[in-house]
């Protein structure tokens, strides 16, 4: 794949946005090569690299609007894919919600480029996956997961003088490690921009310690237990959760942030006061694109939730118009402040309680009240006077984050996750949470 720099791009976009006579119109290029390699039952399965790229223009003739995607881009390819477009704007209805283009953004580059991310080959890929499969073999365990790597750029551009590029990689894993006779299971998942902070071989240890440890898993009654979530098991539910602050919503009665009688909730205490929440694509941990590339607009550094109460709503061109507000472009990351204490600590520090590897199938079951519902998997554990006493069965919750931020008893040191169900990079601590609620067993592990 021929990695576009910026003056190609610039002049890509050029040549679209003078073949256009739309009022206005705006453009978008990607391109990504995406190495991948799987494996499972302790053996590779598949191994591929995809390399694509594509141009999309959006034009406008008053509040119609019409788009095009092409993946040449010579001269006659783009000047048919913006006269599609402008043929698709004619016929379609008025967008009545439809906000002019914005002008000239200020976007600040991002360090989301790595070099040794972009190196990776088929031997890489490799390596990654036998690290876990004869690990696992060693300790008479099956593995399975997923390494995927991934080397881009995108660019956009407008007729109101906006242009961005940005080249970036990233890559993550998930590995997966079952005793033979299905009785244990450890998992474990990584991601990272730069490859020289990712360690095959100490993911695939953690996950095969897990379900080493998960072996023979007591029963105990559900109820509301003082929980210690891993990283990753918060932030499937959190994350949701973050996805959840657009102004409109709340203004329309329809989030956990609307307020009884109208309005929004916008700087109440919601959560405890040890949560902190921002974005910031300048991030060291997390960087990502300086601009949002839906609506075109800069990135900055926003906090969302400070000492507990909600800092800022999301407020979309249409909605900050007609609410007299600026308008936000989307966040591209979450990062949530902790403290310096390690998973193990944490541990060491409680009573009695659960301690939590992942969460999985969660589903919403009341969107005003954020309430979901979701099980435990791959390392279920009962704690009692600071130390692990036992592996115990897995749990169905039912469980609100905006309950589990107020009911938050301790921050350990904040790590990356990348989640599956979550649209965004996330930097979140383990925590230690007063009254979770299971609700049921699971016989899965």
């Amino acid at each position: 794949m021929q990695q576009l720099d910026e003056d190609q791009s610039r002049r890509i976009c050029e040549r679209v946005l003078g073949f256009s006579k739309a009022d206005e119109c705006s453009v978008a290029i990607a391109g990504s090569r995406q190495g991948n390699i799987r494996f499972a039952r302790s053996g590779v399965s598949t191994a591929g690299l995809n390399e694509d790229r594509r141009l999309s223009v959006t034009v406008a003739f008053g509040k119609r609007q019409g788009t095009a995607t092409v993946n040449e881009f010579d001269d006659k390819s783009l000047a048919q894919a913006v006269r599609r477009a402008e043929d698709i704007a004619r016929l379609a209805p008025e967008n009545p919600e439809y906000v002019p283009l914005p002008g000239r953004q200020d976007f600040k580059a991002s360090a989301e480029y790595v070099a040794a991310t972009a190196a990776i080959d088929p031997d890489y890929r490799a390596e990654a996956a036998s690290h876990a499969i004869l690990a696992g073999r060693q300790n008479k365990l099956i593995t399975a997961g997923f390494f995927t790597d991934v080397t881009g750029y995108e660019a956009i551009a407008n007729s109101k003088g906006v242009f961005g590029h940005r080249a970036y990689t990233n890559l993550g894993f998930t590995c997966t490690a079952r005793t033979e006779d299905g009785r244990g299971s450890g998992w474990v998942t990584r991601s990272a921009v730069d490859a020289q902070r990712f360690d095959a071989r100490e993911a695939a240890a953690v996950a095969i310690e897990k379900a080493l440890r998960s072996v023979d898993a007591k029963a105990i009654e559900p109820g509301r237990y003082t929980v210690i979530l891993e990283p990753a098991a918060t932030s499937e539910i959190v994350g949701r959760m973050f996805g959840a602050f657009g102004a409109r919503q709340a203004d329309e009665g329809r989030s956990f942030l609307a307020k009884k009688g109208g309005g929004n909730r916008l700087g109440e205490q919601l959560f405890d006061p040890q949560v902190n929440v921002w974005a910031d694509p300048w991030d060291k941990d997390v960087p990502v694109s300086p601009w949002d590339a839906q609506s075109m607009l800069a990135r900055r550094r926003t906090d969302i939730i400070r000492n507990g109460k909600v800092a800022a709503l999301d407020y979309s061109r249409y909605w900050a118009q007609k609410n007299g507000a600026a308008p936000t472009a989307r966040h591209g990351n979450m990062i949530m402040a902790g403290g310096t204490k390690s998973l193990e600590e944490l541990v060491a520090e409680t009573k009695k309680g659960v301690i939590v590897t992942r969460t999985w199938y969660i589903r919403m079951v009341d969107p005003q009240s954020l309430l979901l519902t979701g099980l435990t998997r791959d390392g279920t554990f009962y704690v009692e006077n600071g130390k692990i006493k036992y592996p115990i069965k897995n749990f169905r919750f039912n469980e609100s984050p905006v309950t589990m931020l107020n009911n938050v008893d301790a921050l350990g040191k904040p790590v990356v996750i990348g989640g599956d169900e979550v649209p965004f990079q996330m930097v979140i601590p383990p925590m230690r949470i007063r009254d979770f609620n299971f609700t049921s067993l699971s016989d899965a592990v």
